[in-house]
């Protein structure tokens, strides 16, 4: 059995750009006297969409509408708070940034126990591999959706690629329920994430992964079809799953596989990357609408996805004002970074890129 070999990052031009972008960030939370964690507009939107998604459920569950429509909507509703506490609450708090609190930032982390993904896979295969490889193909696990679509010239070509940004949309509102359903126990039992070998779990790891899997499968499937019976569940859970599915779908493929973002391979005859890692992040991420401030409260900040891949321990509500320090530092270094004034810019560039790769 072959062993992985981590990939090694190069600073072929002995640049101080990263140390420099650190110290400038470093001082702008000095000057301002700030926290690089979360502050009370983060917990107020964690409060309330949790607060929503509770008493949708309840009300969908055991107060269910006569009208079938209102049903659907609440269960659609239901789908885009998914997506919306996954971005703002487990993914800050995941990363360490949601409070300055041990406690706090582990109970918004496994928050997505609740909503059926594992707290444990996730943090192997985002924070450890997605952040540190990210677009490496046979490392990053995000661009490993082989064989139905093809996101980079390294991977292998097949005729129905031609027609992958066309049907990429239903996949995506797939993603929720594979998620829940089959790549979290594919992880668990491979004891990986795509070829990287996860670090060992304990046995109360093991307990919570299923103790989360069992309450969710409770939760979300035995007990609303008691309440409401088998077919008007399946209608309202795929209606919830798939709706999530195709936001956290586009959100996540908009910061990382659009036109002008690069996949960089190994140097020949060699398990290293040409740039360091600070360089290797801004040429593999993309930020879209900067200044949609609708659309950066949704996501939880992941619009400004170069401010997130550089600085992830920083909360995602301080990325609007870090991003100008950013962007200067970019252009005094002469570091491209990649930007789309517009989500539905990001989106077609995109389908481009998906529509390049199946032709290319």
């Amino acid at each position: 059995m072959s062993t992985f070999v981590t990939p090694k990052f190069r600073n072929i031009n002995r640049s101080n750009f990263h140390q420099e972008l650190k110290k400038r960030v470093n001082n702008y939370f000095t000057e301002n006297k700030k926290d690089a964690t979360g502050n009370w507009s983060l917990y107020f939107k964690a409060i309330l969409f949790w607060t929503l998604y509770v008493a949708l459920y309840v009300h969908v569950v055991f107060f269910t509408p006569d009208a079938w429509w209102i049903a659907l909507l609440e269960c659609l509703a239901m789908g885009g708070l998914t997506a919306a506490i996954g971005f703002n609450v487990m993914h800050d708090g995941g990363h360490g940034s949601f409070s300055k609190s041990k406690f706090w930032n582990k109970i918004a982390a496994y928050s997505v126990n609740a909503l059926g993904a594992s707290g444990i896979m996730w943090n192997n295969k985002h924070n450890i591999i997605h952040h540190t490889y990210t677009n490496i193909d046979g490392v990053d696990d995000d661009i490993e959706i082989k064989p139905m679509l093809r996101m980079c010239e390294t991977q292998k070509k097949y005729k129905i690629h031609r027609y992958q940004h066309i049907y990429v949309w239903f996949l995506y509102t797939l993603l929720l329920i594979i998620w829940v359903f089959m790549t979290d126990y594919t992880k668990y039992f491979k004891k990986k994430v795509g070829a990287v070998p996860i670090k060992k779990m304990s046995a109360f790891d093991h307990f919570a992964f299923w103790i989360a899997k069992i309450g969710y499968y409770a939760m979300m499937i035995v007990v609303p079809i008691y309440m409401v019976g088998f077919l008007p569940w399946l209608v309202g859970f795929l209606t919830l799953s798939m709706f999530a599915g195709l936001i956290l779908s586009v959100v996540f493929q908009l910061a990382h596989t659009v036109e002008h973002t690069s996949f960089p391979a190994f140097i020949e005859n060699s398990n290293d990357i040409e740039n360091e890692w600070a360089i290797h992040q801004l040429e593999t991420t993309a930020n879209f609408a900067p200044k949609n401030k609708l659309v950066s409260w949704f996501v939880g900040g992941l619009n400004f996805q170069i401010e997130h891949h550089l600085f992830p321990r920083i909360s995602h509500v301080h990325y609007p004002a870090i991003s100008k320090i950013i962007k200067n530092t970019c252009e005094e270094f002469n570091v491209k970074y990649i930007e789309y004034k517009h989500m539905r810019q990001a989106i077609v560039s995109h389908a481009m890129h998906l529509k390049h790769m199946g032709t290319a």
